[in-house]
C-alpha cells in the first residue's frame, strides 16, 4: 500500500505517468498498474486519463491528502525504528531561497558534528517552490521568509534577520558612501534577482517609492552572478547582509547599508506541521533553536 501511494504522489509531483515512474524507479507500467490497483483497493476513480494524464478525481484529490499524511508517518517510523541510541544516521534534504544558501552551513556544520553520518542536500529555490515541496513530501525542511507572505500551515523556526545593503564599487554612483537611502539606490542602475524570488518583490516594495524605479538591467536567480556583473563594474546590486558576509568582499566592491527605513525580514526554518516528526527533522529543528539563540532571534 505505501509503495502504491508514493506512486501517486509522484504522480502528483511529476503531472505525467513517465515521470513520475523515473522518480519512482519503476517502469511506466509498473506505476499505472500500482495506481490502477490502489483504485480498485479504494474503489474509486483517482485519476483522470486516457492515453495521458489528465488530473486527479475529486476522489483523487483526497486520497492525496491522505497518502501525504500515510507516508510522511512511514518515512517518520522508518527513520525512528532505525535511529541509533547515539548520533543519528540518515540522509536530509534542505531547500532554500537564494539569499539564505550561504547561512545553511550554520546549521549543516553544528548538526554534522554530533551526527558523522548524516547526508546532506541543499537546493536552491524559490519561496513558493519550498512550500510546495513541503506538502508534496520533495523536502525535509526549508530556509525561507517568515513575514513577508502567507505560509499556511507549517512549522517556523525563526533564525535570523535580513537586512539589505548595496553592492556596487569604490568608483561608481554611491561607491564612495558610508550609508545610502532606498530613494538613492533607486536612481541608479541595478542587477537584481528575477520577479518569482520573494527578495525581488520585497525590494521592488522598497524601491517603489523612490522612482524612476527603471526595470533592472540584468536579472538573474543566482546571488553570485549578480555579484559577478557587479564587480565587472557595469551595474550595482542590492544584497542581504549575510550574503555580503560570505562572499568574502575585498577592494574595489563596497557593501553598504541601506536605511531611511531600514527594513529587516526575518529568515527561519520550516517544517511541516505533522507529528510525530522524522527524528533527523527533530533535530534539525533543536539546532535551528540554538542558531536563533545565538543570532538572539525572538520567534
Amino acid at each position: 500500500m505505501i509503495e502504491k501511494l508514493e506512486f501517486l504522489l509522484a504522480l502528483a509531483r511529476e503531472r505525467n505517468f513517465s515521470r513520475a515512474a523515473e522518480a519512482c524507479g519503476v517502469t511506466q507500467p509498473t506505476l499505472s498498474a500500482g495506481v490502477k490497483q490502489l483504485e480498485e483497493s479504494l474503489g474509486v476513480l483517482l485519476v483522470n486519463r486516457s492515453s495521458r494524464f489528465h488530473g486527479f478525481t475529486p476522489d483523487g484529490e483526497r486520497a492525496l491528502e491522505w497518502a501525504k499524511r500515510i507516508v510522511a508517518d512511514a518515512r517518520a517510523m522508518r527513520q525512528e525504528m532505525r535511529a541509533p541510541k547515539t548520533s543519528l544516521v540518515g540522509h536530509l534534504t534542505i531547500a532554500a531561497v537564494p539569499t539564505a544558501l550561504g547561512m545553511a552551513q550554520k546549521l549543516t556544520l553544528p548538526f554534522r558534528e554530533k551526527n558523522p553520518e548524516v547526508r546532506f542536500t541543499i537546493l536552491s529555490q524559490t519561496s513558493r517552490e519550498i512550500l510546495a515541496m513541503l506538502d508534496g513530501l520533495q523536502i525535509d525542511a526549508g530556509l525561507t521568509y517568515l513575514d513577508n507572505e502567507p505560509l499556511g500551515d507549517i512549522r517556523a523556526e525563526p533564525l535570523y534577520r535580513e537586512r539589505y545593503r548595496l553592492l556596487t564599487l569604490a568608483d561608481r554612483p554611491l561607491g564612495d558612501r558610508k550609508k545610502v537611502t532606498w530613494k538613492e539606490v533607486a536612481q541608479i542602475p541595478l542587477c537584481l534577482l528575477t520577479p518569482d524570488m520573494q527578495n525581488r518583490r520585497i525590494i521592488d516594495r522598497m524601491l517603489d517609492g523612490g522612482a524612476p524605479a527603471d526595470a533592472p538591467m540584468l536579472e538573474s536567480n543566482s546571488m553570485v552572478v549578480l555579484a559577478a556583473h557587479v564587480r565587472a563594474g557595469r551595474w550595482a546590486s542590492i544584497i542581504p547582509e549575510t550574503f555580503a558576509d560570505v562572499l568574502g568582499l575585498d577592494e574595489p566592491l563596497r557593501s553598504i547599508p541601506i536605511v531611511e527605513p531600514q527594513e529587516v525580514q526575518r529568515i527561519g526554518l520550516v517544517t511541516p506541521r505533522r507529528e510525530p516528526l522524522p527524528p533527523l527533522v527533530r533535530a534539525l529543528i533543536a539546532e535551528a533553536a540554538a542558531l536563533a539563540a545565538r543570532e538572539r532571534v525572538e520567534p
